[in-house]
């Protein structure tokens, strides 16, 4: 039987979150995006006021998963959320519960905290993924759809606002 134990990432994690970064890249086929290095996740994770946080899963003291989050608003709701931006688990230590244990943490965080709502988004070919999600009691966001202004957008964007 297997030891499960969610805790905050430290500093000392560093290694380990870029590993889990770049694991969640392959899985979503996105290797070509990850420009992370442990000095930037060191500056935005760590400084003293963090841009997003980090829960460890660890299994029999291992660390084996990932959550990356951030707070948000709701101008509806008046009040903040949470935003779940990573969820990974090794491969090898899937379906013994972290991924749930993960996310569970982070609902009880967002319940406890008095938060609105946490959201996340999931690749639509990822179904594993989404069933996982529909079976804790999750929706889709029917009738939304992302957008994205990447950084070379923003930076062509420039010249319209000067």
């Amino acid at each position: 039987m297997s030891s499960l134990t969610i805790r905050a990432g430290t500093v000392n994690d560093v290694p380990v979150i870029l590993s889990f970064i770049i694991g969640l890249a392959e899985y979503e086929n996105l290797s070509h995006e990850v420009v992370a290095t442990e000095a930037s996740l060191k500056e935005s994770l760590f400084c003293d006021q963090p841009i997003a946080h980090v829960i460890i899963g660890e299994v029999n003291e291992v660390p084996s998963g990932f959550a990356l989050y951030f707070y948000n608003y709701s101008s509806f709701l008046s009040r903040k959320g949470i935003y779940l931006e990573d969820l990974f688990v090794n491969s090898d230590r899937r379906g013994c519960g972290l991924g749930k244990a993960l996310l569970l943490h982070l609902a009880h965080k967002a319940y406890e905290e008095g938060c609105g709502r946490m959201e996340w988004a999931v690749l639509n070919w990822n179904k594993p993924s989404i069933e996982f999600y529909q079976s804790l009691g999750a929706k889709a966001q029917d009738g939304w759809t992302g957008y994205r202004l990447d950084h070379s957008d923003l930076s062509a964007l420039q010249t319209r606002i000067k």
